[in-house]
């Protein structure tokens, strides 16, 4: 892992998470670095099938995208995969391996973010444990994950009042309620179809990044 704490510090803005579904391989390459362009800050690799020669390639782009524009690289539950690519970390859900694991392979410097939910206990604890920041959701009813729990927009309030590590949101955002998230104290807009099923994803990623400005 080679990033410092500096990276940590950039954990804001529109945050884009990849999805096989809606990105085939032949457009991987165009449309992460599209979603860039459009002013995407950080980027998770989320791609749950087991092909592992493309995860692998297509993660190594990621970063290599990354890098080009100065954005943050986080692949979602392998932590093997994160530290393969040299990634600026690894986000957790519920199943994955624990945050202890992940930051003794990781190390200090590695961003390691953890989903909790709808669950405010979850997200002190995983501070406690150092996580670097914590995500909410689903926040409005999602397309991606329709059976996902509501969390609504309290928690945002509630996490922002007992957390001091960044408070990342997900589930439902659109450029029509982006700016809600954004008033209720959210560092960070977790966005997936919003973005890659957009016809023009640079021009839907410029839509919704413009409110963080």
């Amino acid at each position: 892992m080679t990033t410092g704490n500096s990276h940590k510090e950039k954990l804001k803005g529109l945050y884009a998470i990849t999805d096989q579904q809606l990105i085939t391989e032949e457009n991987f390459h165009a449309s992460v670095e599209a979603t860039l362009q459009g002013g995407t800050r950080i980027i998770q690799y989320r791609d749950k099938s087991d092909k592992q020669n493309k995860r692998l390639q297509q993660a190594g782009l990621l970063r290599a995208l990354c890098h080009q524009y100065h954005a943050i690289c986080i692949i979602n539950d392998d932590i093997e995969l994160a530290r393969a690519v040299n990634a600026h970390g690894v986000h957790l859900g519920k199943d994955d391996l624990s945050l202890t694991v992940a930051r003794q392979i990781l190390g200090e410097n590695a961003i390691i973010g953890v989903s909790c939910y709808n669950d405010l206990d979850k997200a002190i604890a995983a501070e406690n444990n150092k996580a670097d920041y914590v995500a909410f959701g689903a926040i409005f009813s999602s397309t991606t994950k329709p059976e996902a729990n509501v969390a609504g927009l309290d928690i945002i309030t509630k996490a922002k009042q007992q957390l001091s590590i960044p408070v990342c949101t997900i589930g439902g955002i659109t450029q029509e309620n982006i700016r809600q998230v954004i008033q209720q104290g959210a560092d960070m807009a977790a966005v997936i179809s919003g973005i890659f099923s957009a016809d023009d994803i640079k021009q839907s990623t410029t839509a919704l990044s413009q409110f963080f400005n």
